[in-house]
């Protein structure tokens, strides 16, 4: 089917035709949900990488503390995603208060999700006395995992298409009209996922990135930025946006990268200022 597709460039694949379904476990009482587990998935392979990562020398943070973390991170997630998103995409729904727990219905925003994260650092560094700004260039080089997970459940979901497109790959979503559309997720999975862990795991493993802190966790906000601003020309702007596009001319998707972008940038090249000297073997305890 993909052959004959590729094959005619005038057909538009149809999404249904996919037989992809957001729910990948039904027991009749109970639907276990794609977009549920690219959460979990996420945030477990995440968890894992960031164990591999203390493991090397000179690590910001103890073992035992990424525990701690992963539960910080996971209510910085939840949290902070779904109070962006209704705040900037869906302000409609404070009129409700009670929809705002409705998780499960979908709508979270990445940008609010890192300053969830973000917070739940700070926290974490205070508490146990740990430079929190070389936490944070550990756990940005995790975050891809997530972001690629997520990218696949929204174009499972057949949600967050993109723009009306004759490319030879667009595809009609069940929820997009009978228009053939930019599937603008897998742009975001291959290049916030995919092509950003790339990068940073260059950077830690191949360089001394990660002793100068901020340095990782810029090029992660700057990747993001980027990718995200310029997939943003791909992807249709939510309904209810779609005003605010026209009148702005950038979504609220490139507005929201902005301040991603220039902290990046500010945090790379002020990096190499910030270079510490660290012991050459990890304890149990933080001995940045």
């Amino acid at each position: 089917m993909i052959l004959t597709f590729l094959a005619d460039a005038t057909a538009a694949l149809r999404f249904d035709q996919l037989g992809l379904s957001p729910v990948a476990l039904d027991l009749g009482f109970f639907q276990l949900r794609w977009y549920s587990l690219a959460y979990i998935a996420g945030i477990l392979i995440g968890w894992w990488y960031l164990l591999k990562l203390l493991d090397q020398p000179g690590a910001p943070m103890a073992r035992r503390h990424a525990d701690d973390m992963v539960f910080y991170a996971t209510l910085g997630i939840l949290i902070g995603g779904r109070l962006a998103y209704v705040t900037f995409y869906q302000p409609e729904i404070w009129q409700h208060p009670l929809d705002v727990l409705k998780l499960w219905e979908g709508g979270m925003s990445f940008h609010g999700g890192v300053i969830g994260v973000s917070l739940g650092i700070i926290l974490l560094a205070r508490k146990y006395q740990l430079n929190w700004l070389r936490i944070h260039d550990y756990v940005a080089c995790c975050v891809p995992f997530g972001l690629f997970f997520g990218r696949l459940a929204n174009f499972v979901n057949g949600e967050l298409w993109g723009r009306a497109a004759d490319v030879p790959w667009a595809m009609i979503f069940p929820r997009g009209g009978d228009v053939a559309r930019h599937p603008s997720q897998l742009y975001e999975a291959g290049l916030e996922g995919i092509l950003l862990f790339a990068v940073l795991w260059f950077l830690f493993w191949k360089t001394d990135a990660r002793y100068q802190p901020g340095k990782l966790v810029g090029t992660f906000l700057l990747g993001y930025g980027l990718s995200r601003f310029c997939v943003e020309y791909f992807r249709e702007p939510d309904a209810q946006l779609m005003e605010f596009a026209a009148r702005t001319h950038l979504s609220m998707g490139q507005w929201l990268t902005v301040p991603m972008i220039l902290g990046g940038l500010y945090l790379i090249l002020t990096a190499r200022g910030r270079r510490q000297r660290v012991e050459p073997v990890a304890g149990d305890q933080s001995v940045a």
